[in-house]
């Protein structure tokens, strides 16, 4: 078979961790001189040659391939610094080895995401801050249903990425382990330091059971699950913007290089950037697919089915990274109509629920105010009309209680700003809801500079 080289081999694809898997091969190097089982000038020697290729690298240079990024690295060692340069392998395997180098990576990546995610959430407060005042209707099953402050929708958002930020941090907690030292699958007969290894890495822990440690992929799982979900949210955000752009709502509009023209309709603005983000998701939801089918089944300890799980850990944080990136500009380029989204919320009867309160708060049981409301909506249909062109005679038809104060309850700026519970679409709970993001955002920022 001509082609079994490169069926058998990785380094097409985890050439990418050849930084870390020198760092990691210094560290283990440094260890293995402190624990005397190297002398201090064959690994003085290692280490240079292994500064030398890293440096190599970061100039532009491109290792010659070979099997995995681990030989291959090792391979030109031994080409510059001679047979010395295979003492590095002692008490380790390539098992632990690319184990720790995928750790390593990911919790690299882990901050960058973090980060870009940070970013993204700063510009949706900016946005919420610059449309405090816009009111837009708010729906249920796709249907007007109450009115809402578009900042208050914006920041629903930020909180579904806050929950995002919190599961990578928690993932982070668990890729911090450090598997190098269990070896092949047994650990090694050598008096290693294992713990000097995790500080020289930066590693909070060490695993406590060889076996596990090498075949373990639970962190590079949970790691897709997190770019899965992210997106998913993303994708979220990305179907209302598709939606607020049709003419149909027409509450907002983007920079045009964010949409696309049709070849042959002048006339249509394509929301490309949305949908290409969605349709982005269902790659890296895949991703988490293939992890979880390659995982499956697979018995202790090292397999090299385990080979092909880089490929969807790097597919799905290289296209999540993208997604953020795009999706930050798009957000921050956007601008509300604010007179079609005050307009919209005109349609549905979205202040029923306001006149079912009102009887509630003249002591109307509200599972019957809900039915009187109800029949004023029916008597609305019915004669072509809306809550607000209803005359209080009419009202009264309905329920004796109602009083001229009842149209106080029909103007859709004053219902938002009625909702005044906690997490409630009131500006003032809205602009309190942004005090409370602003604080664990800039907290976060500080947490980031002080690791």
């Amino acid at each position: 078979m001509q082609n079994f080289k490169q069926f058998i081999g990785s380094f097409s694809f985890d050439g990418r961790l050849a930084e870390v898997d020198i760092n990691s091969s210094v560290a283990h190097t440094k260890m293995l001189v402190k624990a005397k089982i190297v002398n201090t000038s064959d690994g003085e020697k290692i280490i240079s040659g292994l500064t030398s290729i890293l440096r190599d690298i970061e100039g532009g240079w491109k290792l010659p391939e070979e099997e995995d990024i681990h030989y291959a690295i090792e391979k030109e060692l031994i080409k510059r610094v001679g047979p010395i340069g295979g003492k590095m392998h002692t008490a380790r395997s390539r098992n632990d080895q690319i184990a720790t180098d995928l750790r390593v990576y990911l919790k690299q990546e882990i901050k960058i995401i973090v980060n870009l995610i940070n970013d993204f959430q700063e510009v949706l407060v900016t946005k919420a801050e610059e449309n405090i005042d816009v009111i837009m209707p708010g729906f249920t099953h796709l249907q007007p249903a109450q009115p809402v402050l578009a900042a208050h929708h914006l920041l629903a958002y930020v909180w579904m990425m806050q929950r995002d930020k919190e599961r990578l941090n928690d993932c982070y907690r668990r890729t911090d382990v450090l598997p190098l030292g269990s070896a092949a699958l047994a650990g090694t007969s050598f008096n290693i330091d294992r713990q000097y290894t995790a500080q020289l890495l930066n590693f909070k822990d060490v695993s406590e059971n060889s076996l596990d440690a090498v075949s373990d992929r639970d962190f590079a799982m949970e790691f897709v699950f997190c770019m899965s979900l992210t997106v998913l949210h993303l994708t979220r955000f990305c179907e209302e913007i598709i939606l607020w752009m049709n003419p149909e709502f027409d509450y907002i509009k983007i920079d045009d290089k964010f949409t696309s023209g049709s070849s042959i309709m002048p006339q249509k603005r394509n929301p490309d950037s949305a949908e290409v983000i969605r349709g982005k998701s269902g790659r890296i939801i895949g991703d988490l697919v293939a992890l979880f089918t390659i995982m499956k089944s697979l018995p202790l300890t090292y397999n090299r089915d385990l080979q092909e799980d880089k490929q969807p850990v790097f597919d799905s944080l290289d296209n999540l990274k993208l997604c953020l990136e795009v999706i930050k500009e798009m957000v921050d380029s956007l601008e509300f109509i604010e007179e079609r989204a005050l307009k919209s919320t005109e349609k549905g009867f979205i202040a029923a629920t306001e006149i079912a309160d009102y009887l509630a708060r003249k002591n109307v049981p509200f599972r019957l105010a809900h039915g009187i409301v109800k029949n004023i909506v029916l008597y609305c249909k019915k004669n072509s009309k809306t809550l607000n062109e209803l005359s209080l005679e009419e009202y009264s038809k309905f329920s004796r209680l109602f009083k001229k104060d009842v149209f106080k309850y029909l103007n859709t700026k004053s219902i938002a700003n009625m909702k005044t519970s906690y997490g409630g679409t009131s500006k003032k709970s809205v602009l309190h809801q942004i005090e409370n993001i602003k604080n664990k955002l800039k907290l976060e920022v500080l947490e980031v500079k002080v690791k």
